[in-house]
């Protein structure tokens, strides 16, 4: 009879070398290190383009800024170029004023006078500035400001310029100042 404490004797079983027999639990491990974690991958990623993001909206920023800064100057400082420009005609005009009173020819005072006018239409033409023509001109609201009609010696000239009455002006190609005018009608 068997004693029913005793085990019963496996037979032709080997125990496992705990080595190298893995558990279910251990291959899930190893598969997952040796695939890339897909959440915490993307979870990085987001942390890279965030930082990213961050960086562009302060270079954005500092742009901003300099532009903004740049325009206040360009703003505070852009007649500076116009005014050294004026600067001479000024010199002229003090030296015609001081010399007036001693002057006895007024015809020299008169032409001292062109000649500082002359010099300031070519410092302003040196500035973009040109004189709007009115001479025998077509009239054009692009250019022309009409002030009055009145009637054309002839046929040929309605609707012409017979007569300006304020000087128009232009900034390259760019109409300041109308020039005041009587159209023929």
């Amino acid at each position: 009879m068997k004693n029913e404490t005793e085990e019963p004797v496996k037979e032709n079983m080997v125990s496992p070398d705990p080595e190298e027999t893995e558990t279910p639990r251990e291959e899930a491990a190893t598969a997952e290190e040796q695939e890339v974690d897909p959440l915490a991958e993307a979870l990085a990623k987001i942390d890279e383009l965030q930082q990213q993001k961050l960086y562009q909206q302060a270079e954005f920023e500092n742009y901003r800024k300099r532009v903004i800064r740049e325009k206040a100057e360009l703003l505070m400082n852009g007649a500076e170029k116009t005014i050294l420009a004026m600067l001479p005609v000024v010199d002229d005009l003090e030296r015609a004023m001081q010399n007036m009173d001693k002057a006895e020819n007024v015809e020299a005072v008169k032409q001292g006078v062109e000649l500082i006018q002359q010099k300031f239409l070519k410092a302003l033409e040196g500035l973009g500035v040109k004189e709007i023509d009115t001479t025998d001109a077509l009239f054009s609201t692009d250019l022309h400001e009409a002030i009055a009609q009145i009637p054309a010696p002839n046929d040929e000239m309605k609707g012409h310029v017979l007569d300006c009455v304020q000087t128009g002006y232009t900034l390259n190609d760019k109409v300041i100042r109308f020039a005041k005018v009587a159209v023929g009608i």
